[in-house]
């Protein structure tokens, strides 16, 4: 755990804070809550829209920050977080600890004005989720941290869903189902060439624990247990056949990436300096963004009435 009573070493400026909050990982969580939120059945007024997504973005810089000051002893020592805002002196364990919790009362309490409890008691639990049960608990403990952990990024399009309907379904379940099992697979990549920085910090990520071959095995089951999951969303209410050809592309080429990775060892991949297993990372990135934004494309199809038209011309 980081040291609360730390004295920033430079004098703190707004993109510091900034920077707390993970704005990165913010972009992904705003993008997927507005998705889910949007491709619901029930429209949202696009003030309340605006607002609740502003309250959601609020709790995963909450999230964010609460992450930084628990793990600012274990970022001092890793290469890929060692300039973040709290390990170099900039920002103090306290700041971010009171930033932290502050964001997560007022986004929760917010979300629950503008939008609905069980919106909110969502956010509320994913802010829990990843402070507590992932940073605190799973992530020093067990190799599985980032398959139990990968939960709290997946919440973000249920809570938009509950947003517009308020409450839950299929649709938002397979959303929520995509990112979960979408996690491993691309934290694992991206392990398998940072495995330095986890076994300095000492934080059982896979490869550490159980080495590079399981890990590999791993990354290719994840993919094959994903790749059907990430297809199902064509054949509900919120998908179609746009859908369905860009997920069955997408799902194709991550499934090819995993087997490579899984047809490499540890000295073809120290050869090439990781090159396809950092090739598969970002792929990973681009892989879940089309997803939603396929499915964003099939709700303005909807609104447009050219679902069915738009099938003579994919086929």
């Amino acid at each position: 755990m980081s040291d609360a009573t730390l004295t920033p070493e430079h004098e703190a400026r707004f993109g510091d804070y900034v920077e707390l909050l993970k704005p990165r990982v913010m972009r992904l969580v705003i993008f997927t809550a507005a998705v889910g939120m949007l491709v619901a059945p029930v429209g949202v007024h696009p003030v309340i829209a605006l607002a609740t997504i502003i309250c959601i973005a609020v709790g995963a810089g909450a999230s964010g920050a609460l992450n930084m000051w628990w793990d600012a002893d274990i970022d001092a020592v890793m290469s890929r977080t060692a300039k973040r805002p709290i390990p170099s002196g900039r920002v103090t364990g306290d700041e971010a600890l009171a930033i932290g919790l502050t964001l997560s009362a007022l986004s929760v309490m917010f979300l629950f004005l503008f939008g609905n409890a069980v919106a909110a008691a969502l956010l509320a639990f994913t802010i829990f989720f990843y402070a507590v049960i992932y940073s605190m608990w799973l992530k020093r403990a067990t190799p599985q941290n980032i398959v139990i952990g990968g939960a709290a990024g997946a919440f973000p399009p249920m809570i938009g869903w509950a947003v517009a309907t308020g409450g839950t379904g299929w649709e938002p379940v397979l959303m929520f189902a995509l990112i979960f099992l979408w996690t491993p697979p691309h934290f694992w990549a991206l392990a398998l060439f940072r495995n330095d920085d986890y076994t300095n910090a000492d934080v059982p990520m896979l490869p550490v624990v159980a080495g590079t071959r399981v890990t590999r095995n791993q990354i290719l089951i994840y993919s094959l247990i994903l790749a059907p999951i990430a297809v199902l969303p064509a054949f509900t209410q919120v998908g179609g056949p746009l859908f369905l050809i860009v997920a069955l592309y997408l799902n194709a080429r991550f499934v090819l990436g995993a087997y490579r990775i899984w047809c490499r060892d540890d000295t073809s991949a120290l050869a090439d300096k990781f090159l396809v297993e950092k090739r598969y990372f970002g792929f990973s990135i681009a892989y879940l963004f089309a997803h939603f934004v396929a499915l964003l494309v099939e709700a303005l199809l909807r609104s447009l009435d050219l679902t069915f038209a738009v099938w003579p011309v994919l086929l």
